[in-house]
């Protein structure tokens, strides 16, 4: 499958979300081709890829309709959510294909739902989890197939930028307005870093893992002068993941 057939599903899709929602998309568009991409490199079409915290953002609904069979999983509790909008977007996931559960993923039971399965993904969600996801990933690990994938995408607690600007004195964790001001905090709970994610696979006893970074923060960055830099800085942060903004790791069954 070219990129071109992968661009092509993304727009198709983008067209389909309502106009306040065109600022996720701009944000997200690059991230989002490259986890497609990723997939189809890593899965055979018609494949069974769960997503965790999966939101609204289009990576399972363009997976969907280049004709895998994907499953999004979330309690959709962010404030964000709480209106017409998301049963609207929800409705439209559903007459793609898609398969909604909609609930905690830290229920006992909630892995007993799923068949085998060839991948699970979770990204930009495991760093807002306050529940341990250690009984979670043993439960989903026990459904993969014998070559399936666990793939996790996080934000770099360790990452450059955070290096440097703490020696300056600004590496807040949050917004204060994001945790003091809100009935629940939903923000960021706890960062990894490249040796936490190797110590989930060590842990689910994976048959191989590998760790991955890239810089999606450069791309939107306000700055315009950041995002013409990011592209050549991207590809030399990416020889040491360590570094990155964000990483990945690939955890084979």
């Amino acid at each position: 499958m070219d990129d071109a057939t992968v661009e092509n599903a993304l727009t198709d899709i983008e067209g389909r979300y309502p106009p306040e929602l065109s600022k996720l998309l701009e944000d997200n568009r690059k991230r989002i081709i490259w986890q497609v991409q990723e997939v189809v490199r890593l899965v055979k079409p018609g494949g069974r890829v769960l997503d965790l915290g999966s939101g609204v953002v289009p990576f399972m609904p363009v997976l969907a309709s280049l004709g895998y069979e994907v499953i999004m999983a979330d309690d959709y509790g962010d404030a964000y959510y709480g209106d017409k909008k998301l049963s609207g977007m929800l409705d439209f996931f559903q007459s793609i294909g898609v398969r909604i559960v909609r609930r905690d993923i830290f229920e006992k039971d909630f892995a007993d739902e799923f068949e085998r399965l060839d991948m699970v993904t979770t990204h930009d969600s495991m760093e807002h989890w306050h529940n341990s996801p250690k009984r979670l990933f043993h439960d989903l690990w026990k459904r993969l197939n014998d070559d399936g994938l666990l793939w996790i995408g996080v934000p770099n607690n360790a990452n450059l930028r955070k290096r440097l600007t703490l020696l300056l004195g600004r590496a807040k964790w949050s917004q204060m307005a994001d945790w003091y001001e809100q009935p629940v905090f939903r923000g960021h709970v706890r960062e990894p870093d490249v040796d936490d994610l190797r110590y989930i696979a060590r842990d689910l006893g994976a048959g191989r893992a590998e760790i991955a970074g890239r810089n999606w923060i450069g791309y939107r960055h306000p700055s315009a002068l950041v995002r013409k830099l990011t592209p050549a800085l991207d590809g030399l942060l990416q020889l040491r993941p360590s570094l990155c903004s964000d990483i990945y790791l690939y955890a084979w069954k």
